[in-house]
């Protein structure tokens, strides 16, 4: 049986003045675990100290789309389908962070309290414990085929935590919303600090929702 708090802080990108802020609120104390739920990087101000800031505190980061874009960019020695987001970031990393990014997981169970966490989340119906990164990083919605797609790619298409009947509870990121989006079964944490809204973090057991408002918006949709 673990002890202390599990914290899983929503999607950061970059925005590290509230993520500073943010474990400040939090004050970690021996024993709490800190899961950090993808997209640490890009779009805000300032990546690397983001990536500074967790692995301070300790935080176990799960792979995001965006790390998972500029990881596969570097694997295949292909900057094609870079995005100039992807370059100004990639242009501050160095080799300690890109150790960083590639050891990042793609979920973490936690089977005391029967849940799991993920950046972009899972096709239901299926293992979710066997799902690719393609899925688990990128998910939104399900599309008419029954594929994993974002909500740009198949608009209108339901979303995927509608058919999540779990077990386990899931924590997720990736899907930026006004506030935290709470069902049976799951909890969207992207809060659009990026787009000022706020950088969220959820303790448990105790279920807990503390919040940092972002200084101002630091990306645009279009």
């Amino acid at each position: 049986m673990t002890t202390g708090r599990l914290i899983a802080v929503g999607d950061i990108h970059g925005c590290a003045v509230e993520f500073a802020e943010l474990l400040d609120k939090l004050q970690l104390q021996r024993g709490d675990r800190l899961v950090l739920l993808g997209d640490l990087i890009n779009r805000g101000p300032d990546s690397r100290l983001v990536l500074d800031l967790a692995r301070s505190a300790r935080a176990r980061c799960l792979l995001g789309n965006h790390e998972l874009r500029l990881l596969r960019s570097r694997r295949r020695a292909d900057p094609a389908f870079l995005r100039a987001e992807d370059r100004a970031t990639i242009a501050l990393l160095r080799p300690a962070d890109w150790d960083f990014l590639a050891a990042m997981p793609l979920t973490h169970f936690d089977a005391d309290l029967n849940t799991v966490f993920v950046h972009g989340g899972f096709l239901p119906g299926q293992p979710w414990e066997h799902q690719p990164a393609e899925v688990v990083t990128r998910i939104q919605v399900v599309d008419a085929q029954g594929r994993a797609r974002k909500r740009t790619e198949s608009p209108g298409s339901p979303l995927w935590v509608d058919f999540w009947s779990g077990p386990p509870f899931v924590v997720y990121g990736h899907t930026p919303r006004p506030a935290v989006h709470k069902l049976k079964w799951s909890l969207g944490l992207d809060t659009a600090c990026v787009y000022g809204g706020y950088l969220s973090a959820y303790i448990l057991p105790e279920r807990r929702l503390v919040q940092v408002k972002a200084r101002r918006r630091y990306w645009n949709n279009s």
